[in-house]
């Protein structure tokens, strides 16, 4: 498949305050995602995953080696709005991307300001709102919408510019599971039927069941990286750097510890109410 995003040996410092040295947030990452994937980046706060979504698209610039997108190198100034172009950026607080007191105004905001012309921001408008299933709202005020509605306007916003890529950073955490739920199906349904390729920075291990690939982040490195269940069957290490495990995993892991004979990487909770009663059955 091709490359949507490659880093090599990425590092990345903040500012430190007067009279303290530096820490690096990133120490040397090696990635690469495909195109038309679904990845999900995992880590506690301070791994180092927000840091790392942000030089996607070149919000943070790498102060040690490179960051691609689509080839491009995101050094290369001449190239930051064909980078952007590629890859949106979804936040935390969707009240912080809204900027119009319309929904329709405000999806039309970013490809305004690329220039696109009216005839086409029109078109982009409205198939963006009918992606994230908020086109019935397009006269409202987005501030009279519940958090994941909002969420998925801000989606739509980035969808209108067109992009290869979506990166979400903790697009989740400060919504509701209604709210969690629709963004999480909205995102997988993009990746699915556009083939947009799908960055997920969380922290609920739950929303990382159905990617394709999952990312473990711990003190600006890469810890793991693997499919679900390669990565979920790790439940120690995953707990000893702060992490939890999926609910299904949670209990499977404890039947273990228990003496029952079950798999850890059934993931699903049909998969895992299976596993467990044929476990029961050959007991």
């Amino acid at each position: 498949m091709a490359t949507m995003i490659k880093t090599q040996a990425l590092r990345f410092a903040y500012p430190a305050e007067e009279g303290q040295e530096r820490i690096f947030a990133l120490g040397g990452v090696d990635l690469t995602i495909e195109k038309g994937s679904f990845v999900v980046v995992l880590g506690h706060n301070g791994s180092g995953k927000s840091t790392l979504a942000k030089t996607f698209n070149a919000v943070l610039l790498p102060e040690g080696g490179k960051v691609y997108v689509a080839g491009m190198d995101t050094l290369d100034e001449g190239l930051l709005l064909a980078v952007r172009q590629r890859v949106g950026m979804v936040f935390q607080n969707p009240d912080n991307q809204i900027v119009a007191n319309v929904v329709e105004e405000d999806v039309a905001f970013a490809p305004e300001n690329l220039g696109v012309p009216t005839e086409q921001i029109r078109r982009r408008v409205d198939e963006a709102l009918q992606a994230v299933g908020m086109y019935g709202f397009r006269t409202h005020a987005p501030h009279l919408l519940s958090g994941g509605q909002k969420q998925r306007i801000a989606i739509a916003g980035v969808i209108a510019m067109e992009p290869e890529c979506i990166v979400l950073d903790e697009a989740t955490a400060m919504l509701d599971p209604i709210g969690r739920e629709e963004v999480l199906s909205t995102v997988h349904r993009l990746n699915r039927e556009k083939g947009i390729t799908v960055v997920l920075i969380t922290h609920h291990m739950n929303e990382a069941e159905e990617a394709d690939r999952v990312i473990v982040m711990d003190d600006g490195t890469v810890a793991m990286d693997g499919t679900p269940r390669e990565v979920f069957v790790r439940v120690e290490e995953l707990r000893s750097m702060g992490l939890t495990v999926p609910d299904t995993v949670d209990l499977l892991d404890r039947l273990r510890k228990s003496g029952l004979d079950v798999p850890l990487d059934a993931l699903g909770v049909e998969e895992c109410a299976d596993a467990v009663a044929a476990a029961l059955q050959r007991n």
